[in-house]
């Protein structure tokens, strides 16, 4: 009797920490990252319009949020990309 009580609070003690392990590491690994880490944070939704007339020729465009010129490209895409494996580049708008 007694060694079936103190088996059966092991188990539930064993079942209730992997459920808890499982969890904690589960809920860790599912986290989304942000993408934009400081630009313009005090806007709820960062926009930028351009006139097509005021262009140019060409204008190269930051996807990766990590551009010092943003929303332009300076190619910090590079780095970051080498840092996590992402593979995103710039946005190339041309006039034809």
């Amino acid at each position: 009797s007694d060694i079936a009580a103190h088996l059966a609070t092991v188990t539930v003690a064993a079942v209730l920490g992997g459920y808890l392990i499982y969890k904690h590491i589960y809920s860790r690994s599912s986290k989304k990252s942000k993408v934009n880490l400081d630009i313009s944070k005090d806007s709820p939704k960062v926009v930028h319009c351009f006139d097509i007339e005021d262009l140019g020729s060409k204008a190269v465009y930051c996807r990766c949020w990590r551009s010092k010129k943003f929303p332009y490209c300076d190619g910090a895409h590079a780095k970051h990309n080498e840092e996590t494996g992402d593979n995103v580049g710039p946005l190339i708008v041309k006039k034809r």
